[in-house]
């Protein structure tokens, strides 16, 4: 059962006490300043929904650091090409709300496309230096969608403390670099990767393999594992990758759209290890963009 009232609709799952689902910004205004009443602090997790373990273990993290926990669910259309998958992109918000009340959620931050990008939004934010190589390259345009996106939530729910999964550790580059350009004044996290037994990293785009390509998909995550550890031993950077690109593809994979060898925090890439690096990676399978990242140690 679901009460609405003035923009909040409160979902009782199972006999629990609800979240509350809220989806307009004057109403969120007003729940976010009661949640900080008394000197509370608030953290929010962004998600485009079709929650998965992932997810949940930032849930779960994010009520570690804070005294109340905002999740919000946006499939945000700017960052999907013409060729992507909007509009088949898994969205299921009353499992979604189900899941946050085991996770003891305050509250669910639901707008539609409507109240992000109202008749007339004419702005994008753009973090040119490290949105250009990797996932931006191969996807125009996604990482201004994805900052602009991150920049009204960070306003709209004004959280002290925001947490972004490492799996997408370009994007996490990307809002860190975005938060402290513009004075957010939001503490960024990153989480790390939640992966299944096999080591595939957790990912709502898993749900489109179908079962021989997610049983080949673990050539991914092994042979990032693989370079990794010949870097760190000190392998030639470039062979490295070369074996890496080629084990993806002998695996199952029907291309690779980028490794790399990257420094952590302005993502310059690199011919030679030097701390802090990450093994940046994106591969397709079928329809399946997949990515994925591990440090160098």
């Amino acid at each position: 059962m679901a009460a609405a009232w003035g923009g909040v609709c409160a979902a009782n799952i199972g006999g629990q006490a609800g979240v509350q689902i809220i989806r307009d910004i004057a109403t969120l205004h007003r729940a976010v300043s009661a949640l900080k009443q008394g000197g509370k602090s608030v953290v929010l997790v962004p998600t485009m929904g079709a929650l998965h373990a992932g997810h949940l273990s930032l849930v779960r993290m994010a009520r570690r650091v804070a005294d109340h926990v905002v999740v919000s669910i946006f499939v945000n259309p700017t960052q999907f090409g013409p060729n992507e998958d909007f509009v088949a992109y898994p969205r299921d918000e009353a499992r979604d709300a189900a899941l946050l009340v085991e996770e003891k959620t305050a509250l669910l931050w639901a707008p539609d496309v409507a109240t992000m990008y109202p008749t007339g939004h004419g702005t994008h934010i753009e973090v040119a230096e490290l949105g250009a190589d990797y996932c931006g390259a191969a996807r125009p345009g996604h990482f201004d969608g994805v900052a602009t996106v991150v920049a009204k939530l960070f306003n709209q729910v004004r959280p002290d403390v925001a947490i972004f999964g490492e799996k997408d550790w370009q994007q996490l580059a990307i809002i860190r670099r975005m938060a402290r350009d513009l004075d957010f004044g939001v503490d960024i996290l990153g989480a790390p990767i939640a992966r299944d037994a096999d080591g595939l990293a957790l990912s709502s785009r898993n749900a489109y393999l179908s079962p021989e390509q997610r049983a080949a998909a673990t050539a991914f995550p092994n042979a990032l594992k693989a370079a990794a550890a010949a870097i760190a031993s000190g392998a030639d950077v470039g062979e490295a990758l070369a074996k890496t690109e080629a084990a993806i593809v002998a695996g199952g994979f029907d291309s690779v759209d980028y490794v790399a060898l990257a420094d952590a925090d302005s993502l310059e890439r690199l011919n030679v290890w030097r701390a802090p690096a990450r093994l940046l990676a994106a591969a397709r399978i079928g329809k399946t963009r997949l990515i994925d990242n591990l440090p160098v140690k």
